[in-house]
Parts: C-alpha cells; sequence; structure tokens
C-alpha cells in the first residue's frame, strides 16, 4: 500500500524546534521579548505599522471588532463562505452577522454584494481573502468609504498574498491573521491583528491582557513596585514566547513556502487541462494568491458528486476536504435571515479541496489527478 497522501501539513523542522527549546530553557515562556520580536517582524512582513500578538485569529477578529466598539443594534457585513468564526465574532460582541454573496471566481466579496445587503444599521464589512485568494479590497475599501463605514480584513489564510503587488495587510485599517497548523505560517495556534493605528494598536495590547494598563512584561522588568490598573473589560488572548519563537522561525521561511506553493499549484493546474469538468482556483487579474489551498470545482453535469469524488479520492488513499463551509448552511445558524445566496452554496456544496503542501512530490500530485481523470471519464 502506498503511503496516504495528507491533505496538509506544515513544513516543520529541526530549526523550529531548537527555537521552541531555547524558549523554554530561557525560563521566559509567557508572553514576551520573542512576542515582542515576531510582532515587529510579521508587521513589517505584511507593511503595516504594528503588530498585536493574540491567541488565535478568532481572538484577534474579536478584538478587531471590540475596538470599532460594535454592539447590539449594530450590523456587520460578513461572507457566509468562511471559516464560521468569521460570522461568530459578530455574534460576540451582541451584533448581527449580514451574509452577503460573493464573487464565483475568488470566493470573496466585491462591492456589489456588499451593498446589495447593507442597511443604515451596517456599522462595518468583514471581507475574507478566502484561502489566500485576495479581495479586491481597493474597490472594497474605496466602497465602504463612500458608505462612512470601516473594513476590517479577514487575512487568516493570505499570509505572502498581494494586491497590486503590494501585500495584503498593507493599508488595512485592521487585519487579522491566523498561525493555525493547516495555514503556511504556523505557531501551533495563535494569531495576530495588524493595523497602521497606534491608539488601536494600544488598545488592542491592554485587551488582550484582561484591560490592564501595564504588560505582565513591563512589571517584571521594572526595577521598582508596578501597582497595575484594570482600565476596561478585557480578556486574555495572549500568544506565549514558545509560540513566538516557532512563528519567527517559520516567517523566515515565508518566501519558500510561497515559491513552492505556486510551483505546485501551477503543476496542478496543468494536469487538470485536460480533464474536463473541473475549475481551479485561480489567480484574480489584480493580485496573486499564496495558494493556502488548492480548491477545485467540478461541473454541476460532472459524472459524480462532490461527496463520491471525496470517497474516490479517500479510497486511493488521498485525502482531500470539502470545500469552504457556508455558515448560513450550518445548525447554528439555522433560521438567522439573510438575502439569496447562490454563488456561496454552489461553491460551498460543490467545491473540495485538494492535497498540497510544501513537501508534496510530483508522483503525488499525479496520484491525486490520476482520480479525478478517472472519475471525469466515467
Amino acid at each position: 500500500m502506498k503511503a496516504r497522501i495528507p491533505v496538509m501539513t506544515p513544513w516543520l523542522g529541526e530549526e523550529e524546534a531548537q527555537a521552541a527549546a531555547a524558549a523554554v530553557l530561557s525560563g521566559w515562556v509567557a508572553q514576551g521579548p520573542r512576542v515582542a520580536e515576531f510582532e515587529r517582524a510579521f508587521a513589517e512582513r505584511v507593511g503595516a505599522d504594528h503588530g498585536v500578538a493574540v491567541s488565535s485569529c478568532t481572538t484577534a477578529l474579536h478584538l478587531a471588532l471590540v475596538t470599532m466598539d460594535l454592539g447590539p443594534g449594530d450590523e456587520v457585513v460578513v461572507p457566509s463562505l468562511s471559516f464560521i468564526a468569521t460570522a461568530n465574532v459578530v455574534r460576540y460582541v451582541g451584533a448581527t452577522p449580514v451574509f452577503a454573496d460573493v464573487a464565483a471566481d475568488t470566493g470573496n466579496l466585491t462591492a456589489a454584494s456588499v451593498d446589495a445587503v447593507r442597511t443604515p444599521r451596517t456599522r462595518a464589512v468583514l471581507a475574507v481573502h478566502q484561502g489566500g485568494v485576495p479581495a479586491d479590497v481597493h474597490a472594497l475599501r474605496a466602497a465602504c468609504a463612500d458608505w462612512g463605514v470601516p473594513l476590517i480584513e479577514d487575512a487568516a489564510c493570505a499570509i505572502g498574498t498581494t494586491v497590486g503587488g503590494k501585500p495584503v495587510g498593507q493599508g488595512a485599517l485592521l487585519a487579522a491573521w491566523s498561525f493555525h497548523p493547516r495555514k503556511l505560517v504556523t505557531t501551533g495556534e495563535g494569531g495576530m491583528i495588524t493595523t497602521d493605528d497606534a491608539a488601536w494598536a494600544e488598545r488592542l495590547r491592554r485587551l488582550r491582557e484582561h484591560g490592564m494598563n501595564v504588560s505582565a512584561a513591563q512589571r517584571h522588568a521594572s526595577s521598582a513596585p508596578v501597582l497595575e490598573r484594570y482600565l476596561e473589560v478585557g480578556f486574555n488572548y495572549r500568544m506565549t514566547d514558545i509560540q513566538a519563537a516557532v512563528g519567527l522561525v517559520q516567517l523566515g521561511k515565508l518566501d519558500a513556502m510561497i515559491a513552492r506553493r505556486r510551483e505546485l499549484a501551477a503543476r496542478y493546474e496543468s494536469l487538470l487541462a485536460d480533464v474536463p469538468g473541473i475549475t481551479p482556483v485561480r489567480d484574480p487579474e489584480y493580485g496573486r494568491g499564496n495558494f493556502q489551498s488548492y480548491w477545485v470545482l467540478p461541473d454541476p453535469d460532472f459524472p459524480v458528486g462532490r461527496d463520491e469524488l471525496l470517497a474516490a479520492l479517500a479510497a486511493a488513499g488521498v485525502s482531500a476536504r470539502r470545500g469552504i463551509m457556508a455558515a448560513h448552511l450550518e445548525p447554528a445558524y439555522a433560521g438567522h435571515p439573510h438575502a439569496p445566496l447562490p454563488v456561496t452554496e454552489r461553491i460551498s456544496t460543490g467545491s473540495l479541496i485538494l492535497p498540497l503542501f510544501h513537501t508534496m512530490t510530483e508522483e503525488q500530485q499525479d496520484r491525486v489527478v490520476a482520480v479525478l481523470r478517472e472519475q471525469a471519464g466515467r
């Protein structure tokens, strides 16, 4: 039996292990100097003035909405086509998520799809760079400016993705990032918020640490007693120095990761060119993705359905996944009112994610495509 092909595996090695061990041996394992270094390096990489490390992208999004002072009675336009956390964080602050449809070619919100569902109660737009495919943020930012509402970017999957040759996150009011193992840069779990606003960054750092006016690191560094104050209700959303140490090593590998993933994505597209009825994800004309996920959308008349295709891949030793979920189709949002979302539902129920990871071999890719070719010929 040939080894099973995973859908994704992080590119981790001895360097990350040594960095984590050094953090442990330093005696400082909580949020400290390595977190601060990681924040600076990450912000520089995405072209932002400030980075605020947190425990996950979900907590990053939550704090972004808290910073915008959103609450009951407010509406936030979000894509249903996203991991459910994108919608959930709106509910965390008591606001209402309003689902907008997405573009068929990118899986992302557009200015037109947002405009179709916004109301006088719309207080923010939360756009996702889905699977590393960039949203057209220039158009979205211009539209949001005209409407007088802020645009927050869920860039969970998008480290290294570009729009107009510039990094996703550059110029964003607030952008949230993930370091989950399914992402290119991983710290096991963890997240980051980037912004150019110094006052927001200061408040975000306070909010992630119980609302304290001084951090634990500042207290420990002081030679005099420090009596902290709790200025507002905050949260325990901190990253550890162990995670940040791993993240710094991973960030140094990012260019190699992107180059390899784009190479594999190009080879997939070439191999799939003669497989009828399969449309692969591609770069939009305005940007370049990092191919965090490589998804394909079979035509409605493809010989087998999406779930049958997943079963055939599994039988051949290939781990694939259903396409990006749609929050409005999940039990957690049963009965939640929404406009028609035909593109969202077509992508979510019809697409699947194929294996793609840094150490993937050509033989493994050939095995994946051979299953698709066989099923297309049925």
